[in-house]
């Protein structure tokens, strides 16, 4: 579940080394996607000492600016662009001139995490038919962080694995699945630009990810031995000075054994930091709170009794089961766990269909980023539970499709009023009943037993393809797994049916 990574030791001076020239930094290139306004686009690179340097853009509109180069760098914040393009930039001093061309102004996705991120799209399911359609959306522009790892905080990449590219089937081959389909399907909603970064690297906890300062907000001294930080350094660090729309991510299984127990901490202090991190790296132009979403995990061990996914779940949501949420706003969840490919050849912990995962994805972009009305992103979630001897009776916030089921649902059983968990006696619970937005289960297992908890597929894999009992109205948006105690429960939904 995790990887051992080559760690380099660069100087920052030897990032940025000009000799008499003067250039863009490594992530800036022909067919790249800039921000659009109202955000402001940053451009910034290197050249001589104390050089002037004229930043002018040319296309639809015009602009042009002169700055300094201060400690070897130069900086400019563009005013606001609308959408379109092709737009040339130049950046030159009375020597030397560096050029973009076809630059295109709309909306930057960063697209983050392990290796179901990094799943390429050569990988998925009908992969010729989606690598067919890459040269269909030409204003979808890709590019790729080499997978890099650095003990020290870096200004600009070590690498870059795949440059700004128009897409074609050849580019897309090894970028990120759920990277490119999110961007693809984001396009055909706004018709406008998308420019997806994927930083990705397979086998990594979160940990890797965050800065020592994250770490510290949850109680972690940096460790070396577990390489701490070494990929927010390399591989997200140097892009801050970026204007960025938002974020999706997709990681976990590494922390499914690793520092599990402080994941309910240590992811949403890493997107607090990132986001942070990023709104002052751009000079206030990326959104302090700009929208972020994740992949709640898929499946990986087919009658595993082991804890590491479905408690890993949980903690993907700060243990509230659902996004957004009191400690993650302006956040948005993809469930996956109905989405289990025992078949795949690239092991089950790599489930294929990257296709659904996308779409549930930029459904919550849509409500969360875009602030799209009436746009269903969030599967259902009890509102109410009521329980007597013989039955509990869930309601939802929403109207519901459901299956009936043996064993999805569990209670617990106790002797005892004190909050249930993983060690508790918890016996399955059959779907007696159920209405447009109700679920009646059996309570009869627990014999004369007081129920004191509830869970809901709360096991690694729960239930198969597109068949978990609980979903919207539409079918689209599978229930989350959930477990709630009668006591000890923050959210105070337990109910005792009156006799």
């Amino acid at each position: 579940m995790s990887v051992t990574l080559g760690v380099v030791f660069v100087l920052l001076a030897s990032v940025h080394h000009s000799d008499g020239r003067v250039s863009f930094a490594s992530y800036y290139g022909d067919h790249m996607v800039l921000q659009k306004a109202p955000e402001r686009a940053v451009l910034w690179g290197s050249g001589p000492e104390g050089a002037q340097v004229t930043v002018a853009l040319s296309g639809p509109s015009k602009q042009k600016t002169l700055v300094s180069v201060t400690n070897g760098i130069w900086r400019v914040i563009l005013n606001p662009v609308e959408v379109g393009g092709p737009y040339n930039v130049t950046a030159s001093t009375q020597d030397d001139t560096a050029n973009l061309t076809d630059v295109l102004f709309g909306d930057i996705w960063l697209c983050g995490g392990q290796s179901n991120m990094e799943f390429h799209v050569s990988q998925v399911f009908n992969s010729s038919v989606e690598l067919a359609l890459a040269s269909k959306y030409p204003h979808v522009r890709p590019f790729m962080v080499s997978k890099e790892a650095s003990e020290i905080e870096l200004n600009d990449l070590i690498q870059v694995g795949i440059p700004w590219s128009v897409p074609t089937a050849e580019v897309l081959t090894n970028f990120s699945a759920v990277c490119w389909l999110f961007g693809r399907y984001m396009y055909e909603k706004l018709q406008y630009p998308i420019g997806l970064v994927e930083s990705c690297y397979g086998g990594t906890a979160v940990e890797c990810w965050s800065s020592s300062r994250a770490l510290k907000q949850c109680g972690f001294e940096l460790n070396s031995l577990f390489n701490d930080s070494v990929l927010w350094n390399a591989m997200i660090h140097p892009l801050l000075n970026m204007t960025i729309k938002g974020a999706i991510w997709y990681q976990g299984e590494a922390n499914a054994e690793h520092n599990q127990v402080k994941y309910n901490c240590s992811f949403p202090a890493m997107i607090d930091d990132w986001r942070m991190a990023f709104h002052q790296g751009s000079g206030g132009q990326t959104a302090p709170d700009f929208p972020f979403g994740f992949v709640q995990l898929c499946t990986f061990k087919q009658g595993s009794t082991t804890d590491g996914f479905r408690e890993i779940r949980w903690h993907q949501s700060a243990d509230f089961g659902y996004a957004p949420n009191p400690r993650m706003k302006r956040t948005f969840m993809a469930v996956a766990l109905d989405l289990p490919d025992k078949d795949s050849p690239y092991s089950t912990i790599h489930p294929r269909d990257k296709q659904d995962v996308a779409y549930r994805l930029t459904l919550g972009a849509r409500a969360v980023a875009y602030n799209e009305k009436n746009v269903s992103f969030c599967g259902p979630f009890p509102e109410e539970i009521v329980v007597s001897q013989m039955y509990v009776n869930i309601t939802y916030d929403q109207a519901i499709n459901v299956t009936p089921s043996k064993d999805v649902f569990e209670i617990c059983c106790s002797e005892i009023q004190a909050p249930c968990g993983n060690e508790s006696t918890w016996v399955q619970a059959p779907t007696m009943y159920w209405s447009s937005t109700t679920v009646q289960l059996s309570a009869t297992f627990c014999e004369s037993r007081m129920i004191a908890g509830l869970r809901y597929a709360w096991s690694d894999w729960p239930c198969g393809f597109k068949a978990c009992p609980v979903y919207s109205t539409s079918g689209i948006l599978p229930a989350p797994p959930f477990i709630t105690s009668r006591y000890g429960d923050k959210r105070n939904i337990w109910r005792v049916s009156e006799p």
